[in-house]
């Protein structure tokens, strides 16, 4: 798959994608760079650290987060995009579920569409990302008050489907698409646990996986501990991720997942 201007092969190599949140009330680390020179700096340090694509979000999710404008998410993000892709050759992702904050981010330079409704919240996301023909990543949610599960993980591989078809009807090709589990979203401790467990269903659908776990509820949950404090847990769930045939992980600790990613690929290619 051609993200940017590289090349990935999804299905021999795992890669790394670096979170930059400009977000002020970013769940872990919040505040921290949403100065635009702090960004910047991160983010060079996520790619001396290993990062093979930046994800650069405005809008927090954490449980309880604000609901912005699409001005604001955009008034955040392009110019964060504008400067790590003038400061280096990297390929950044725009992580947003709204279309217009999506064509912004994409004339910014953004290469990839992270989407955390899979194409469900705003019916011209698909069509965005088919008409500027990038990448895109349908991650798996849903609002549990209103549609709760009947079979779990049956429903989860249903629902991505669902976004699949979405995306097949805009005309988004298969090699643009990489699903996600939705690891922390729509789902309680113990069906994060499942489909941690389960991963290697999600590559019946035939498309790659991308796995989003760092310093989420469900290590929290687990190991008693604050979101600044689940570097190991996040390893694990890497490593577990990386066995059961994930392309990329998401971390907010760059370094540690990648060795701990370098490592597991090193034992299962032997």
């Amino acid at each position: 798959m051609k993200i940017g201007n590289k090349e990935f092969n999804l299905n021999e190599n795992v890669y790394i994608m670096g979170i930059l949140n400009v977000t002020p009330d970013s769940f872990s680390d919040g505040g921290k760079y949403n100065h635009i020179d702090a960004a910047v700096k991160h983010a060079e340090e996520m790619i001396k650290d290993g990062a093979d694509i930046i994800d650069i979000g405005g809008e927090s999710t954490r449980p309880g987060y604000t609901l912005l404008s699409d001005e604001e998410e955009i008034s955040r993000v392009v110019p964060a995009i504008e400067k790590v892709k003038e400061n280096f050759d990297i390929p950044v992702s725009i992580d947003t579920y709204k279309s217009k904050v999506a064509q912004a981010a994409i004339e910014a330079g953004a290469d990839l569409v992270n989407d955390i409704w899979g194409l469900k919240y705003d019916k011209d996301m698909a069509g965005v990302i088919a008409m500027y023909d990038v990448p895109c990543c349908l991650m798996h949610n849903r609002n549990l008050e209103t549609t709760p599960y009947n079979n779990f993980l049956t429903d989860v591989l249903n629902d991505l489907q669902e976004c699949v078809n979405i995306a097949h009807k805009a005309g988004i090709s298969d090699d643009r698409i990489i699903l996600d589990p939705g690891v922390g979203f729509g789902k309680n401790l113990e069906m994060n646990l499942q489909i941690m467990n389960n991963l290697e269903l999600l590559k019946l659908l035939g498309y790659p996986v991308l796995l989003g776990t760092s310093r989420k509820s469900m290590i929290g949950l687990t190991l008693n501990l604050p979101a600044d404090d689940r570097v190991e847990g996040t390893v694990a769930t890497s490593v577990i991720g990386v066995m059961k045939g994930c392309s990329i992980i998401r971390v907010h600790d760059v370094k540690e997942n990648k060795r701990a990613v370098k490592m597991t690929e090193a034992i299962l290619k032997h």
